[in-house]
Protein backbone atom coordinates (compact mmCIF):
# COMPACT_ATOMS: atom_id res chain seq x y z
CA UNK A 1 0.00 0.00 0.00
CA UNK A 2 1.04 3.35 -0.57
CA UNK A 3 2.53 4.93 1.99
CA UNK A 4 0.21 7.87 1.66
CA UNK A 5 -2.76 5.94 1.21
CA UNK A 6 -1.45 4.83 4.82
CA UNK A 7 -1.23 7.94 6.09
CA UNK A 8 -4.66 8.85 4.78
CA UNK A 9 -6.35 6.25 6.72
CA UNK A 10 -6.80 7.60 9.87
CA UNK A 11 -8.04 10.65 8.52
CA UNK A 12 -10.63 8.85 6.51
CA UNK A 13 -11.56 6.56 9.42
CA UNK A 14 -12.04 9.61 11.74
CA UNK A 15 -14.13 11.32 9.63
CA UNK A 16 -16.12 8.67 8.49
CA UNK A 17 -16.78 7.93 12.57
CA UNK A 18 -17.76 11.64 13.31
CA UNK A 19 -19.93 11.11 10.02
CA UNK A 20 -21.41 8.52 11.34
CA UNK A 21 -21.95 9.27 14.69
CA UNK A 22 -24.07 12.50 13.35
CA UNK A 23 -26.43 10.78 10.58
CA UNK A 24 -27.45 8.24 13.55
CA UNK A 25 -27.82 10.54 15.69
CA UNK A 26 -30.09 12.41 13.11
CA UNK A 27 -31.67 9.56 11.40
CA UNK A 28 -31.53 6.67 13.79
CA UNK A 29 -29.17 3.62 13.51
CA UNK A 30 -31.83 2.26 11.26
CA UNK A 31 -32.85 4.53 8.72
CA UNK A 32 -29.31 5.92 8.10
CA UNK A 33 -27.83 5.07 4.83
CA UNK A 34 -23.91 4.69 4.54
CA UNK A 35 -24.44 6.43 1.40
CA UNK A 36 -25.55 9.56 3.73
CA UNK A 37 -22.52 8.77 6.15
CA UNK A 38 -20.02 8.94 3.09
CA UNK A 39 -21.62 12.37 2.09
CA UNK A 40 -21.97 13.98 5.17
CA UNK A 41 -17.74 12.89 5.54
CA UNK A 42 -16.80 13.62 2.06
CA UNK A 43 -15.77 10.24 0.72
CA UNK A 44 -16.75 7.22 -1.27
CA UNK A 45 -18.29 3.69 -0.44
CA UNK A 46 -15.16 2.30 -1.70
CA UNK A 47 -13.73 4.45 1.32
CA UNK A 48 -16.34 3.03 3.14
CA UNK A 49 -15.73 -0.57 2.47
CA UNK A 50 -11.82 -0.22 3.21
CA UNK A 51 -12.39 0.73 6.90
CA UNK A 52 -15.81 -0.87 7.64
CA UNK A 53 -17.43 -3.99 6.63
CA UNK A 54 -21.41 -2.87 7.83
CA UNK A 55 -22.79 -0.23 9.73
CA UNK A 56 -23.10 -2.68 12.83
CA UNK A 57 -18.88 -2.85 12.52
CA UNK A 58 -19.17 1.33 12.38
CA UNK A 59 -21.21 1.57 15.08
CA UNK A 60 -19.13 -0.75 17.37
CA UNK A 61 -15.91 0.77 16.52
CA UNK A 62 -17.82 3.98 18.13
CA UNK A 63 -18.94 2.29 20.59
CA UNK A 64 -14.86 0.94 21.55
CA UNK A 65 -14.38 4.97 21.02
CA UNK A 66 -16.67 5.93 23.05
CA UNK A 67 -16.00 3.60 26.01
CA UNK A 68 -12.08 4.53 25.40
CA UNK A 69 -12.74 8.38 25.62
CA UNK A 70 -15.05 8.45 28.93
CA UNK A 71 -12.89 6.18 30.58
CA UNK A 72 -10.14 8.26 30.04
CA UNK A 73 -11.52 11.68 30.58
CA UNK A 74 -13.00 9.93 33.92
CA UNK A 75 -9.23 8.46 34.72
CA UNK A 76 -8.03 12.03 34.32
CA UNK A 77 -10.33 14.03 36.99
CA UNK A 78 -9.81 11.29 39.64
CA UNK A 79 -6.03 11.18 39.23
CA UNK A 80 -6.21 14.84 39.82
CA UNK A 81 -7.64 14.99 43.07
CA UNK A 82 -4.76 14.14 45.66
CA UNK A 83 -5.05 10.81 47.53
CA UNK A 84 -5.79 12.44 51.33
CA UNK A 85 -8.71 14.53 49.58
CA UNK A 86 -10.69 11.79 47.43
CA UNK A 87 -13.60 11.03 49.17
CA UNK A 88 -16.71 8.47 47.62
CA UNK A 89 -18.61 11.63 47.16
CA UNK A 90 -15.90 12.32 44.75
CA UNK A 91 -15.80 9.69 42.92
CA UNK A 92 -19.30 10.13 42.69
CA UNK A 93 -19.39 13.91 41.48
CA UNK A 94 -16.97 13.09 38.81
CA UNK A 95 -18.66 9.80 37.37
CA UNK A 96 -22.11 12.17 37.59
CA UNK A 97 -20.32 14.34 35.02
CA UNK A 98 -22.57 14.24 31.47
CA UNK A 99 -21.08 16.13 28.96
CA UNK A 100 -23.48 18.09 26.19
CA UNK A 101 -22.71 15.73 23.45
CA UNK A 102 -23.70 12.42 25.13
CA UNK A 103 -27.11 13.15 24.15
CA UNK A 104 -26.04 12.69 20.57
CA UNK A 105 -24.55 8.93 21.74
CA UNK A 106 -27.05 8.13 23.89
CA UNK A 107 -29.93 8.04 21.05
CA UNK A 108 -27.50 6.27 18.64
CA UNK A 109 -26.63 3.43 21.58
CA UNK A 110 -29.98 2.69 22.52
CA UNK A 111 -31.18 2.19 19.36
CA UNK A 112 -28.22 0.03 18.76
CA UNK A 113 -29.40 -2.32 21.68
CA UNK A 114 -32.97 -2.22 20.72
CA UNK A 115 -31.65 -3.83 17.14
CA UNK A 116 -29.28 -6.04 19.16
CA UNK A 117 -32.67 -7.67 21.28
CA UNK A 118 -34.02 -8.13 18.08
CA UNK A 119 -31.10 -9.48 16.41
CA UNK A 120 -29.30 -12.68 18.19
CA UNK A 121 -25.96 -12.18 16.19
CA UNK A 122 -25.64 -8.40 16.94
CA UNK A 123 -26.51 -9.01 20.50
CA UNK A 124 -23.97 -11.63 21.13
CA UNK A 125 -21.03 -9.02 19.02
CA UNK A 126 -22.60 -6.20 21.40
CA UNK A 127 -22.20 -8.06 24.75
CA UNK A 128 -18.46 -8.78 24.05
CA UNK A 129 -18.08 -5.02 23.81
CA UNK A 130 -20.20 -4.45 26.49
CA UNK A 131 -17.91 -6.88 28.98
CA UNK A 132 -14.80 -5.43 27.65
CA UNK A 133 -16.32 -2.11 29.06
CA UNK A 134 -17.67 -3.43 32.13
CA UNK A 135 -14.02 -5.25 32.75
CA UNK A 136 -12.24 -1.79 32.70
CA UNK A 137 -14.70 0.09 34.49
CA UNK A 138 -14.72 -2.98 37.12
CA UNK A 139 -10.63 -2.33 37.31
CA UNK A 140 -10.96 1.24 37.44
CA UNK A 141 -13.27 1.96 40.32
CA UNK A 142 -11.28 -0.92 42.64
CA UNK A 143 -8.80 1.32 42.09
CA UNK A 144 -10.25 5.01 43.00
CA UNK A 145 -12.25 3.11 46.03
CA UNK A 146 -8.86 2.04 46.93
CA UNK A 147 -7.32 5.43 47.27
CA UNK A 148 -10.82 6.72 48.70
CA UNK A 149 -9.84 4.13 51.48
CA UNK A 150 -13.02 1.42 50.57
CA UNK A 151 -12.82 -2.18 49.57
CA UNK A 152 -16.01 -3.58 47.20
CA UNK A 153 -18.02 -6.16 48.78
CA UNK A 154 -19.80 -7.34 45.46
CA UNK A 155 -18.27 -8.71 42.26
CA UNK A 156 -16.99 -5.58 40.84
CA UNK A 157 -18.31 -6.74 37.54
CA UNK A 158 -21.50 -6.58 38.76
CA UNK A 159 -21.47 -3.40 40.47
CA UNK A 160 -19.86 -2.14 36.99
CA UNK A 161 -23.48 -2.92 35.41
CA UNK A 162 -25.35 -1.36 38.03
CA UNK A 163 -23.73 1.78 37.74
CA UNK A 164 -24.21 1.63 33.58
CA UNK A 165 -27.69 0.97 34.77
CA UNK A 166 -28.14 3.86 37.21
CA UNK A 167 -26.24 5.99 34.17
CA UNK A 168 -28.72 5.07 31.31
CA UNK A 169 -32.13 4.79 33.16
CA UNK A 170 -31.27 8.36 34.76
CA UNK A 171 -30.28 9.98 31.25
CA UNK A 172 -33.06 8.19 29.93
CA UNK A 173 -35.38 10.70 32.35
CA UNK A 174 -33.26 13.47 32.20
CA UNK A 175 -33.90 13.63 28.34
CA UNK A 176 -37.25 13.61 28.51
CA UNK A 177 -37.62 15.87 31.66
CA UNK A 178 -34.60 17.89 31.57
CA UNK A 179 -35.90 20.86 33.31
CA UNK A 180 -36.98 18.25 36.91
CA UNK A 181 -34.15 16.08 36.11
CA UNK A 182 -30.60 17.20 34.74
CA UNK A 183 -28.38 14.63 33.77
CA UNK A 184 -26.30 13.84 36.62
CA UNK A 185 -28.80 14.52 39.25
CA UNK A 186 -29.00 10.94 40.65
CA UNK A 187 -25.65 9.57 40.02
CA UNK A 188 -24.71 12.90 41.94
CA UNK A 189 -26.84 12.86 44.83
CA UNK A 190 -27.25 8.20 45.34
CA UNK A 191 -24.30 6.72 44.06
CA UNK A 192 -21.60 7.85 47.24
CA UNK A 193 -24.34 6.01 49.58
CA UNK A 194 -24.60 3.23 46.80
CA UNK A 195 -20.65 3.14 46.96
CA UNK A 196 -20.80 3.05 50.53
CA UNK A 197 -23.75 0.15 51.04
CA UNK A 198 -21.05 -1.83 48.50
CA UNK A 199 -17.93 -1.64 50.31
CA UNK A 200 -15.98 -1.64 53.61
CA UNK A 201 -13.42 0.15 54.93
CA UNK A 202 -9.88 -1.27 53.71
CA UNK A 203 -7.76 -2.48 56.08
CA UNK A 204 -5.15 -0.04 57.82
CA UNK A 205 -7.11 2.93 55.99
Amino acid sequence: MPKGVTKRRPRTRAALLGAALATFAEHGFRAASIEQICERAGYTRGAFYSNFSSKEELFLALFDEHSERTVARIAERIDAIADEQLTLQGVADVLAEIEPAERDWYLVTTEFTLHAIRDPQAAWVLAQHDARLRAEIARCLTGYLARAGRTLTADPEEVARLLIAVREGGLAQSYVEPEQLPPGRLERRFLAPLLAALSTEAEGA
